[in-house]
């Protein structure tokens, strides 16, 4: 059976410019670091969307008040993210059969899944599934299990990705690795509804490549005072040895090669990945342009990221034919996506 994405439906919390994030909290942060204000403005973000402003000294909060707060702040954004991709697609939320949630930065139970399930609300048979800690890449194999149940079952679903990474602020440091995270990561929350159909953005086919001996290069600890990001700056380079291979594992059982592929929605990890992408797969210079726009306007927003791209890769009005989503995180991981994006949109369920 077919199944397809039938509606992309995202929630936002309030904007923050760059600049006056640094100027207003993280410059005093970082102690004035000439290095730290050299990386917040080559961190290829224009603005980033921020639940809680960081002058409310967030890097002092125990980790029970962070997910406290998550607890509070996440519902009503996945309520409207999902309700909207509901709306997309035409469909009621007692149509839905499957709610996933991928987060890594909020727990409890009863959690995010059992609130949506009361305030949407799902049906009463309708199953859930918590996809956690995965980090940025966690839409790709969340969707994979999504659609597994679509086809399935004959029956739609939802998968919600949700993040709000800057209630993980931490102390003060010198470390570059902490500088990256701090200058990169935004809040987010974006839903896809799948459903079974012939037509639309089918979902086509999911690949993964998991470099274990770099496992440490990319970590999410939880500490006493939130979860702490390690980002070893040799991540491009050890994802540049697995791109080519991992696209040509998604590709080649379908008859498809690179030059088959019409649009690019890759996870806008910092300016460094998306340079690994599109020099080690050999694409045009406009070829990420969607994920460049996201990191822009949006920052690094773990999984929901690479759902954001692609939905603005959508709304710029992708060619039909191949589309791959690709996206990285700890293990050290990447997955890809192969979407089929119709010959004729305009007939198809609106995106």
């Amino acid at each position: 059976m077919s199944v397809a994405i039938a509606g992309i439906g995202t929630a936002l919390p309030n904007a923050y410019d760059q600049e006056a994030l640094w100027t207003g909290f993280f410059r005093e942060h970082f102690a004035g670091s000439a290095v730290a204000e050299r990386i917040f403005h080559g961190a290829g973000v224009r603005r980033r969307h921020v639940v809680i402003d960081p002058r409310e000294n967030i890097s002092t909060w125990s980790t029970g008040e962070r997910m406290r707060r998550f607890g509070r702040l996440a519902p009503p954004l996945g309520h409207r993210a999902v309700t909207e991709a509901l709306a997309e697609a035409g469909m009621d939320a007692d149509e839905i059969g499957m709610l996933a949630v991928a987060t890594c930065t909020g727990y409890s139970t009863p959690g995010l899944d059992i609130q949506l399930a009361a305030s949407l609300p799902l049906s009463v048979d309708a199953r859930r599934l918590l996809v956690g800690h995965l980090g940025c890449h966690a839409a790709v194999p969340a969707l994979g299990a999504v659609a597994d149940y679509v086809a399935a079952h004959d029956r739609p679903a939802v998968l919600l990705c949700l993040e709000l990474t800057t209630l993980h602020l931490q102390p003060a440091s010198a470390d570059p690795e902490q500088v990256v995270t701090h200058a990169l990561f935004g809040d987010a929350a974006a839903a896809l509804v799948v459903r079974p159909a012939e037509t639309g953005l089918r979902v086509v086919d999911i690949a993964a490549r998991t470099d274990t001996d770099r496992s440490g290069h990319m970590t999410w600890d939880v500490t006493d005072l939130g979860f702490r990001m390690g980002l070893s700056p040799q991540v491009p380079d050890a994802l540049a040895e697995h791109l080519g291979p991992l696209v040509k594992d998604l590709l080649a059982p379908h008859g498809l090669d690179l030059t088959d592929v019409r649009g690019w929605a890759v996870h806008p990890g910092g300016p460094r990945i998306l340079d690994t992408v599109e020099h080690g797969l050999g694409l045009a210079p406009d070829a990420l342009a969607a994920s460049r726009k996201v990191l822009a306007e949006y920052g690094n927003c773990s999984s929901a990221t690479v759902l954001l791209v692609l939905r603005e890769l959508l709304s710029a009005g992708a060619p039909p034919g191949p589309i791959v989503a690709l996206a990285f995180g700890p293990g050290l991981t990447a997955y890809a996506a192969l979407l089929e994006s119709p010959e004729n949109p305009a007939a198809d369920p609106p995106m």
